[in-house]
């Protein structure tokens, strides 16, 4: 019997579920048990057994339970369960932070991301005047921490992420964001402390997808993450964001803050299929030749051996909203900072073309990227370049108006050769860049 025991739990339960029983908790553990078959096959198991239901997740045809540790194995030896895995803790990513300001010759030819939704999975979103004014562009909330039904931020994360991608500076014209006319669809996963479940976090997937056609939806912004210990096949997280491009949206994610350590991209970044953002330092010039990957921001492989981060971003300093006050700013570093820059950027492409797919997205932003001269497990394909993705490299930058003279037109980067080719280097002023960037 001890042997039987052994075997099913090796086989069907994760190391850190076994951890939990081995040292002899009698307390109930979370997790999230995967079906051989639909959700409704294994509710039954769990709830005969003493469990309780926190969610249905079809998304990965799995259900988030409490279940006691002493009837994990009877359950686990359930023909119908595929796997139980441990429902991890997940956490902002988020380094120290100083301050940037941000410019955008894209907004002057008319790419403001008008129209498009980008869901904002964090830790909520404060209805701060570069949101609501002068109209109201959180087109909807939804609460899965404390079911409240009206925007807010009890932590100043989600706020901060919704700036950088979709500020429209109402307050202070200089800390702009990358989409100012995009709809904010904030969705709350994290508490005050910028922590959460992954049950939470796939909830809170689970709506959005449920819901993008209804708000237009085209962008999901997940400036958060969890240690990546297991491959992405097997990792929730990861299964889940992938779920979510199936079904039409473009996922991107923050690397984590586990850097320079090779082996430390965060889930659901370790996915191929969302686009995994990394932090890059501009030093406040106008050349892309001093840029760096920030020293914090995570490295790749994944550790499936996937080439990972996709792109990196400006993403120390970065000047965003606060949730302290209406017209309040506060500066923050790290790869969520990072992250929704390029959530913004991808914003302006769909309203650019809105039939675009998400595999076409992540290409775009790839092949348009500026070697930095790092490693592509450091900086992936590059740093970000707004105007090569949207292809306005030969675009004249009008004249400033009278509405935008603290914006000043960014002057064009120098070309500068890589293998053997010439790439232009007029993405944004970095000293202007920075509100295009990010958040983990």
């Amino acid at each position: 019997m001890k042997m039987n025991i052994r075997r099913i739990r090796a086989q069907f339960v994760h190391p850190v579920v076994i951890a939990r029983m081995s040292a002899g908790t009698k307390e109930y553990i979370s997790t999230i048990v995967y079906s051989n078959g639909t959700c409704d096959n294994i509710r039954d198991c769990i709830l005969d057994a003493g469990g309780k239901i926190k969610y249905h997740i079809p998304l990965i045809n799995a259900i988030a339970a409490e279940i006691p540790a002493k009837a994990i194995d009877h359950i686990a030896a359930e023909h119908m369960v595929q796997f139980i895995n441990h429902d991890a803790k997940v956490f902002k990513c988020m380094d120290n932070a100083s301050l940037a300001v941000a410019g955008h010759f894209v907004h002057d030819v008319g790419y403001t991301g008008e129209g498009v939704g980008i869901a904002i999975i964090d830790t909520g979103v404060y209805p701060h005047d570069d949101l609501v004014k002068p109209i109201n562009r959180i087109i909807a909330f939804k609460d899965f921490v404390n079911n409240k039904t009206y925007p807010y931020d009890d932590d100043g994360h989600g706020t901060h992420v919704a700036g950088i991608a979709a500020g429209n500076g109402y307050a202070n014209i200089k800390y702009k964001g990358i989409a100012p006319k995009a709809n904010i669809i904030g969705v709350k996963v994290l508490d005050e402390t910028g922590s959460g479940s992954t049950s939470d976090i796939l909830a809170g997937l689970q709506w959005v997808i449920d819901n993008k056609d209804k708000y237009n939806i085209k962008v999901v912004n997940m400036s958060l993450g969890s240690p990546a210990d297991t491959t992405y096949r097997e990792d929730p997280l990861a299964k889940g964001a992938a779920e979510a491009v199936k079904n039409g949206l473009t996922v991107i994610t923050a690397a984590g803050n586990n850097g320079p350590n090779p082996r430390s991209i965060m889930s659901p970044g370790n996915s191929p299929s969302v686009i995994t953002v990394g932090a890059a330092d501009d030093n406040r010039t106008t050349s892309y030749e001093d840029d760096f990957v920030a020293d914090f921001s995570s490295r790749g492989p994944t550790i499936s051996g996937i080439t990972k981060p996709d792109i990196v971003a400006p993403g120390v300093d970065i000047v965003s909203l606060s949730n302290k006050g209406h017209s309040s700013y506060v500066s923050h570093s790290g790869t969520s900072m990072a992250t929704p820059m390029v959530s913004g950027t991808a914003a302006l492409l769909y309203q650019k073309d809105p039939n675009l797919s998400p595999s076409q997205i992540k290409s775009k932003l790839s092949n348009t990227a500026i070697n930095i001269g790092d490693s592509r497990y450091a900086e992936g394909a590059g740093i970000l370049n707004i105007r090569g993705a949207l292809d306005l490299d030969n675009e004249e930058a009008p004249l400033p108006d009278e509405h935008n003279t603290e914006s000043p037109i960014p002057p064009q980067r120098p070309r500068r050769p890589e293998n053997g080719l010439s790439f232009l280097f007029n993405l944004l002023d970095p000293s202007l860049l920075p509100l295009l960037l990010l958040f983990l």
